[in-house]
């Protein structure tokens, strides 16, 4: 192949040479995303250790889902009125420390099941705080042109440590134990602090207001205003509440007796968006992000629903790798969408908004998914969640015609935002 059409198809790398601080948040987010797999894999291995329920492991959904919303909206507030830098800081500093209590807990002679739910609602909710800011960010220190290439290269990021960390995890709880998964975490999140101390500052607009009620109900009535938005929000929360296996994963590999797989379930996902991203060279061409929205639900949905239909394990990973390029398509619509149209004196409140809508929707679905294993059984649950994601992104999409006939090109939003970045560039996006 020759090496204009390699270039078309690999990753677009102008992000990564023109911003300093997106490289400092791409190996940032390398490094914690990879020590928080470890933990995202081991917490529901011990809760199931310790009691044998899937309803107590999709359970973690309904204790992270209050702190999630209430600290996911407050969070947008803060990110639009405080420096986001500070804020990102010391929200990765207090998950360090919960990530310590997950350790010292796992060294007891009797480890204890009500800490694990406690540092589960401690890290929904720091994470509620924290994401708006990072998702904010990142319209800041990239130039408007490269957001579409940026939010490709930070699924890349976000991918490699679904896949390492999974992987690892299994292996690391198996032979080493629940304390030896969680020390990593822990440094991973050390090693994230200094890296974000690295960052420059990221003061709010001029006359940012303070974080309130108000200001809250502002962005959310701006994101009902616009429909495009609307639907990002409402296809995304659909698909994960209705095709988010991942808590009775454990479940499943019981049934089709591959224990050793369930590494490998949790990091297939990421394996497809890895795949996608790999070859994303094409995204940064793409004007019509709101169709790749609802077209990577779609076949999100159907992988699902196919992995519930299969007896073997190896067809299952497929369906899982399939759904992860699904996830990881939509997923760079919303994140081009987002940064392309909404306002900077908004950004933060709607990033919490965003935060909800792909953040609720997972822990719901694990509730979803654990109370139906145990009325009809775990591929039961797989198979109908699927159907009813497709069915609902589906009826979305003809609720919200201007979701699908967005185009970057055309749309007043991204114009309007266009035209504002090159009239006020941001000293952030010159090259250290």
């Amino acid at each position: 192949m020759s090496t204009s059409r390699w270039a078309a198809v690999l990753p677009d790398l102008s992000p990564w040479r023109s911003s300093r601080d997106f490289r400092l948040l791409f190996f940032q987010g390398t490094v914690t995303f990879f020590g928080s797999f470890m933990a995202m894999i081991a917490l529901p291995l011990q809760i199931k250790h310790l009691t044998d329920s899937p309803l107590a492991v999709g359970a973690m959904g309904a204790v992270e889902l209050v702190p999630l919303v209430v600290c996911g909206l407050y969070g947008g507030a803060l990110a639009d009125a405080v420096d986001r830098r500070r804020l990102i800081l010391l929200t990765e500093a207090g998950l360090g420390v919960l990530a310590l209590v997950l350790l010292v807990n796992a060294t007891l002679p009797n480890p204890l099941l009500w800490p694990l739910y406690l540092v589960a609602a401690g890290v929904s909710a720091l994470t509620g705080l924290q994401r708006p800011a990072l998702d904010s960010l990142m319209a800041r220190i990239v130039p408007h042109e490269q957001l579409s290439a940026a939010a490709a290269l930070n699924g890349l990021r976000y991918q490699f440590g679904a896949i390492a960390g999974p992987a690892l995890a299994g292996v690391v709880v198996a032979y080493a134990g629940y304390a030896s998964a969680y020390a990593v975490t822990v440094v991973g999140f050390l090693a994230s602090v200094l890296l974000c101390l690295r960052l420059a500052p990221a003061p709010p607009v001029r006359d940012a207001a303070r974080p309130s009620l108000r200001g809250i109900a502002e962005g959310a009535r701006y994101a009902w205003s616009r429909p495009v938005l609307l639907g990002t929000y409402a296809v995304d929360l659909a698909a994960m509440f209705f095709a988010f296996p991942n808590a009775i994963f454990p479940f499943l590999a019981d049934e089709l007796d591959a224990v050793w797989a369930l590494g490998l379930m949790y990091a297939a996902g990421a394996v497809g968006s890895l795949v996608l991203g790999m070859t994303s060279g094409w995204v940064s061409r793409v004007r019509r992000h709101g169709l790749l929205v609802v077209c990577g639900a779609g076949v999100w949905g159907l992988a699902i629903a196919a992995a519930g239909w299969f007896s073997n394990i190896w067809p299952v990973l497929v369906c899982l790798a399939v759904a992860g390029a699904g996830d990881m398509l939509s997923g760079l619509g919303r994140a081009t969408i987002w940064n392309q149209t909404i306002p900077e004196a908004l950004r933060g409140r709607l990033a919490g908004i965003e935060v909800l809508s792909y953040s609720v929707g997972p822990q719901l679905g694990q509730v979803r998914a654990g109370t139906m294993a145990s009325w009809t059984g775990t591929r039961t649950a797989f198979w109908s969640g699927g159907l009813a994601c497709v069915a609902s992104v589906a009826l979305l999409a003809a609720a919200l015609p201007k979701l699908i006939s967005y185009d970057a090109d055309t749309d007043e939003d991204a114009l309007r935002r266009r035209a504002e970045r090159e009239s006020h560039p941001q000293p952030s996006t010159a090259p250290a």
